[in-house]
């Protein structure tokens, strides 16, 4: 029978400790929910009292699975449990959980505190015997443990203990500094389990200092933990919290914690792992990480056509789980050192079947070839790959010619002296039938500067009116937009790639390259737009 692990989710509360990230309060209640459907066990939500957003996230009440807990520290020397304000707001959260941090390190207790080791003890034994009698499941934060441990581990296995004793389910074991070895997370696990605290009443910690977090968690797992904390996309303070878009899908699909212990994440829900991920950047407005693994855009991406040839054959022989059981999906990009067998698998998996031998197939890699010389990078754009595939095998469908375009960007004061940027297209568009739309695009507020620029007023003039593909185009948006000069001096060249999304989630790159970085953009721009409506329309 296999062993239960619990997963403490800590994106809300830690997370938003990394620097420029502060989230709203229907942020908040937004992942929350996308936490709770991946199946973690544990959200911690905030810190009550601490700032009017994360009070406001636990006066909403959040209805969840998993258990809501609010975090707070020990009582302050000098004042009972009953009396301290501090701790008051956090039981006042109304959660079933709470968390308490308190030192576990003699030279935190010292510098820090400026209190003994007995009342540093004492306040960690008072502050959860008070969370506990108020009815709470009570987990205790041992802060810095392991550079506590090497320093006194007498005394902060003693920490561990009073927590223990005072009534505390979990007692967290923290590397909070992120600078321990798994050699020694495991060595440290190892002590505290001799020392009469349960596994089973241990979790586990770790910040990403040393690049070692996800190590660092799985080597506690071994060792005995039973409950692993962490982040969404490894967000958190300075270098990052344990990354749970890493570990969930390594204890799940993984030997040998996938046969020695189970968790709450289902395979049905880990297929949402990655989708997750990026909602967590949306919000954040961040560029997905692409080498994520997982979850990243390369992490089942095969350029050479050596490893293509041999996925084509058998994805095992260079995939170490299938893309799909994490919410992920193949990608054979296309380069100009690409095979005959690499642009087969490609276009198999746009849905064209060529056979083998085909002359067309030659005539492709000779554009790509072509292209690329010119400035073009298909291995970075897909979609505009298979664009210029279905082109040379006349399977593209003619669903608009643009005729013309013009956009004007102004940069000025206006009359209260306050700057404005303004930017205009006019994008005039012939459909199938003869049918032709000019559309017009301004920006509406010249002093939001995400909205000020020539390509984006590009973007909006061009999907504003395509007739009869309009309702298809709607629910697209450019998610990261990358220039880059392939040449020097006065034969420059400008490369653009554009990465958009649609409201299915799906994800795709398009690449322009011209002398005018404007027209590089619109090239992009408009291949984004024939390939999802390709992907819709047939």
């Amino acid at each position: 029978m296999r062993e239960r692990l619990y997963l403490f989710d800590t994106t809300l509360r830690d997370g938003q400790q990394t620097q420029g990230v502060q989230f709203s309060t229907a942020e908040k209640v937004r992942i929350a929910g996308v936490l709770d459907a991946l199946g973690v066990d544990y959200i911690e939500g905030g810190w009550p009292g601490a700032n009017p957003t994360d009070s406001a996230f636990f006066a909403a009440r959040v209805p969840t699975r998993a258990v809501m807990t609010a975090f707070g520290m020990t009582k302050r020397a000098g004042r009972s449990a009953g009396n301290d304000d501090v701790l008051a707001a956090v039981l006042d959260a109304g959660t079933p959980a709470v968390c308490l941090v308190g030192k576990a390190h003699v030279f935190h207790v010292a510098t820090a505190l400026g209190i003994t080791r007995e009342e540093n003890l004492g306040n960690i034994g008072a502050s959860v015997a008070h969370v506990v009698k108020a009815g709470r499941e009570a987990l205790f934060d041992a802060e810095h443990f392991f550079d506590g441990w090497k320093a006194d581990r007498a005394y902060a296995i003693a920490c561990c203990r009073a927590a223990l004793e005072a009534g505390a389910r979990w007692v967290v074991l923290c590397d909070t500094n992120g600078g321990t070895l798994p050699d020694e997370v495991e060595a440290a696990v190892t002590d505290v389990i001799a020392a009469g605290i349960p596994g089973a009443r241990l979790g586990i910690h770790c910040h990403d200092d040393a690049g070692l977090a996800v190590a660092n968690s799985l080597a506690a797992v071994m060792a005995g933990v039973r409950q692993v904390q962490g982040t969404l996309n490894g967000l958190g303070e300075r270098c990052g919290n344990a990354n749970l878009t890493t570990i969930i899908p390594t204890l799940v699909l993984k030997e040998p914690y996938a046969s020695r212990f189970e968790t709450a994440v289902t395979e049905e829900r880990l297929s949402g792992i990655r989708r997750a991920s990026r909602v967590l950047d949306d919000i954040l407005n961040r560029v997905p990480s692409k080498q994520a693994p997982y979850v990243g855009a390369s992490a089942f991406a095969h350029k050479a056509g050596l490893h293509a040839s041999a996925i084509a054959k058998d994805p095992a022989t260079y995939e170490h789980v299938d893309p799909a059981r994490v919410g992920n999906a193949r990608i054979v990009p296309m380069s100009n050192q690409a095979g005959q067998s690499n642009l087969r698998q490609r276009l198999a998996e746009a849905g064209v079947e060529v056979a083998p031998g085909d002359a067309r197939l030659a005539r492709i890699l000779e554009v790509v070839k072509e292209k690329e010389a010119a400035g073009y990078a298909y291995d970075s754009a897909q979609a505009s790959f298979e664009l210029l595939a279905r082109r040379e095998l006349g399977l593209l469908p003619a669903f608009f010619d643009v005729e013309r375009y013009r956009v004007i960007s102004e940069r000025r004061r206006n009359a209260r002296g306050e700057l404005v940027v303004e930017s205009e297209a006019v994008v005039t568009v012939a459909l199938a039938g003869g049918t032709k739309t000019t559309s017009y695009y301004k920006n509406e507020n010249a002093h939001d500067l995400r909205d000020a620029g020539p390509v984006n007023a590009l973007a909006q003039a061009l999907k504003k009116d395509l007739g009869p593909y309009q309702g298809m185009i709607d629910d697209m948006k450019l998610v990261d937009f990358k220039v880059r000069i392939t040449n020097g001096g006065t034969e420059a060249v400008t490369r653009v790639i554009i990465d958009s999304e649609d409201g299915a989630g799906r994800q795709w790159s398009t690449v322009g390259v011209s002398a005018n970085i404007v027209d590089a953009s619109f090239e992009a721009l408009v291949d984004a737009v024939v390939w999802k409506l390709c992907r819709d329309a047939g």
